[in-house]
């Protein structure tokens, strides 16, 4: 254990007035995020109605916020980390308020993409200052611990709250107002914060290099986008070129890192075990969840009928047992053990995924609910815990760059998930059987042939129906099998990689 595991000596750094309050700013501004996120799922049925975007552009509006995000969480955590967290956070904020406005607005899908990736340069902001405000108002572990558990609590009952709200807005307004609801949210934020929250940065710093910014942007992107193209069209040579022009670029990233003397990612961060481990795990898990996630909702709506609303209201135990886990996990792994925690989380995800490769058009709710309930509970467990892992691996210092590195991994997951996971299921759909007269843009997505058959004779509207929905649940059994591979697979590493790692 090193000297920056060790709680603060004096009473007022240990115990710095107003925190709890401050505290409530920050999980406002994970809320922000994590709402926005889920409501696109259940607004997509009506954005394919609406823009009738292809099945690519789909996938675009999808994980678009995840590729720009991704690519530059680690130069806004270290922007952060240099500028300061609050100024960066409130700034953050109000851009992603401000942004959401035209994600509502958006006209044509190629707008509509623009929009999302915009959101992704003011949310690469929000979570990492969110995060190393944590660790630098909360120098005792187990306050700490409560802290993150309940930062991350916060963001699972924002994937409850966001399809609940989006459900009830969508059926009594136009898809667009699922993203105004965050004006108000982002409003209370920065007025409260400007008050509430204490200002904290790096005290020495270094410049802020504007080449390792454009080679992390630029490796992260490329990378995922040829992943994401290979995935979803096969090999070709502009995905082959991205991916090494991706390559190269982290290379560089990496080794300009280790000669710089202010580097914007300290990588020998990773020489820590724990870190190193916690980090992939959050990836992993977060690839194999992905898929499930960005389909449920048209699952529950397309397949099975449910008005939005109810849709929303079916997803609400995933966000249960992750709120109930994420508040008791410090406490828990402190009883037990990290590993055993992190492990048996991640594995109760895997076999919950495993359980719904099983289901069909006409599935009964006990099986999805319970099943929507492991995992919440699973993930609760295991993203606290890793999340709390990274915050004391590091000098508070670092505390911006350490959570970008969380935050990354997160979103990184996400997009290489819906890419490959998200390929998987439009790749099984596509080959539906289709009775003669279907329109072949019905082929692009399960929204697009349910617009289709409202102008198709009722009959073989039934038929093609019928169709499309069987191979849009084959596809999502299968794309829910490959993530209970990966979840297991990623719980007997954690077991081997987390071995002595304490809170």
């Amino acid at each position: 254990m090193t000297s920056t595991l060790q709680p603060a000596t004096t009473t007022e750094a240990v115990k710095r007035p107003g925190r709890w309050l401050a505290l409530s700013v920050l999980v406002l501004a994970v809320l922000l995020v994590a709402v926005d996120a889920t409501v696109l799922g259940l607004a997509t049925p009506f954005i394919s109605e609406d823009l009738k975007p292809s099945g690519t552009q789909l996938l675009w509006i999808g994980d678009v916020y995840s590729f720009v995000i991704a690519g530059l969480l680690v130069s806004m955590g270290s922007l952060g980390d240099r500028i300061g967290r609050k100024r960066i956070l409130l700034g953050g904020a109000t851009a992603f308020g401000a942004i959401s406005v035209l994600n509502a607005y958006a006209t044509t899908p190629e707008l509509m993409i623009l929009a999302r990736a915009l959101l992704g340069v003011a949310g690469a902001t929000l979570m990492p200052a969110t995060l190393a405000l944590i660790r630098n108002l909360f120098h005792d572990a187990r306050e700490r611990s409560l802290a993150v558990g309940i930062w991350g609590a916060t963001a699972s009952a924002g994937t409850a709250v966001g399809p609940i709200a989006g459900g009830f807005l969508l059926e009594h307004f136009w898809w667009g107002s699922v993203f105004l609801i965050n004006l108000p949210v982002m409003a209370v934020l920065v007025l409260v914060g400007i008050k509430l929250l204490p200002e904290s940065k790096n005290p020495d710093p270094g410049p802020w290099d504007l080449i390792s910014v454009m080679l992390s942007l630029v490796g992260l992107i490329a990378v995922v986008y040829a992943v994401k193209e290979a995935a979803t069209h096969g090999f070709s040579w502009a995905a082959l070129g991205a991916g090494l022009l991706g390559a190269a670029a982290l290379y560089w990233f990496v080794r300009r890192q280790l000669t710089l003397p202010a580097p914007l990612l300290g990588m020998r961060l990773f020489r820590n075990r724990g870190f190193s481990a916690a980090v992939l795990a959050d990836l992993l898990t977060i690839l194999g969840l992905s898929g499930l996630v960005f389909f449920l909702s048209q699952y529950l709506q397309l397949v099975q009928g449910r008005p939005p609303f109810e849709a929303g209201l079916a997803e609400l135990p995933a966000a249960v047992g992750a709120v109930a886990a994420g508040l008791v996990a410090g406490r828990t792994a402190r009883r037990f053990s990290v590993r055993a925690v992190v492990s048996s989380g991640l594995a109760a995800v895997g076999l919950a995924l495993a359980a719904l490769t099983l289901i069909d058009a006409s599935t009964g709710y006990p099986l999805l609910g319970a099943a929507l309930l492991v995992v919440g509970v699973g993930a609760g467990f295991s993203f606290t815990v890793t999340s709390d892992v990274i915050l004391s691996s590091v000098p508070k210092e670092q505390a911006g760059a350490a959570s970008a590195v969380s935050e990354t991994a997160y979103e990184l997951g996400a997009a290489l998930g819906i890419a490959l996971l998200g390929t998987i299921v439009t790749g099984v759909y596509r080959g539906f059987t289709a009775p003669a007269g279907t329109p072949a843009g019905a082929h692009e997505s399960l929204g697009a042939a349910t617009e289709a058959s409202t102008a198709m004779p009722a009959e073989t509207a039934h038929t093609m129906l019928t169709s499309a929905r069987d191979a849009f649940v084959d596809g999502l059994c299968l794309a829910s099998g490959v993530g209970a591979a990966v979840l297991l697979a990623t719980a007997t590493a954690a077991w081997y990689l987390l071995r002595g790692q304490r809170l």
